[in-house]
């Protein structure tokens, strides 16, 4: 326990919540993260006395959030509920484009929403970081207290399989408006 500046939880509250929530969106899907965001600071309250500082507290902190979703995540409530709420979840932009756009849209978001529901942990946790977060390697290798050249061959790999698995999934084509489109494969027969 530090006893020279000991930590506040209202300050690490303050710092760290807007990204938790967000890091969790991501993982689980908003429905639940907001849940899961008071879950794991009532976790980081109850275990602050305990941190030793033998890693970052964001790490710890990160640690905590992506052990909290893999619960969430294994547990049957969620099984059965997970692919009904992301695929209801469509990302919006400010601008509302026309309605064919949009449905092109919420095709592309559910393939790509379900290759990521379906990806292991470990790999889903590093591109959520990594492309969606835009953290660079060596910030997710912190932020999962992993090294860093695990935090590279996830990525690495991660990429593979979505790129095989929408292949695998969807057909890609252009939009009218020149956009990347997909259509489910077994929408086609």
């Amino acid at each position: 326990m530090m006893t020279e500046s000991p930590l506040r939880f209202d300050q690490i509250y303050m710092a760290f919540e807007p990204r938790i929530r967000r890091y969790l969106t991501r993982l689980v899907g908003e429905n639940e993260a907001q849940d899961l965001t008071q879950e794991v600071f009532f976790k980081v309250s109850q275990g602050l006395n305990s941190f030793r500082g033998e890693s970052k507290l964001a790490t710890w902190i990160y640690r905590i959030a992506r052990n909290t979703a893999l619960d969430r995540v294994r547990s049957p409530a969620f099984q059965g509920s997970a692919r009904q709420t992301l695929s209801n979840d469509v990302v919006m932009e400010e601008a509302e484009p026309p309605v064919e756009q949009q449905l092109i849209r919420q095709e592309m978001n559910e393939c790509i929403r379900a290759v990521i529901e379906d990806l292991p942990a470990d790999y889903r946790s590093v591109l959520v970081l990594g492309e969606l977060d835009e953290l660079t390697d060596r910030q997710i290798a912190e932020r999962l207290g992993i090294s860093l050249p695990a935090a590279k061959v996830r990525l690495h790999r991660g990429r593979k399989r979505i790129r095989a698995e929408l292949g695998k999934r969807c057909n890609f084509y252009r939009s009218a408006q020149n956009e990347l489109a997909c259509e489910p494969k077994c929408a086609l027969g």
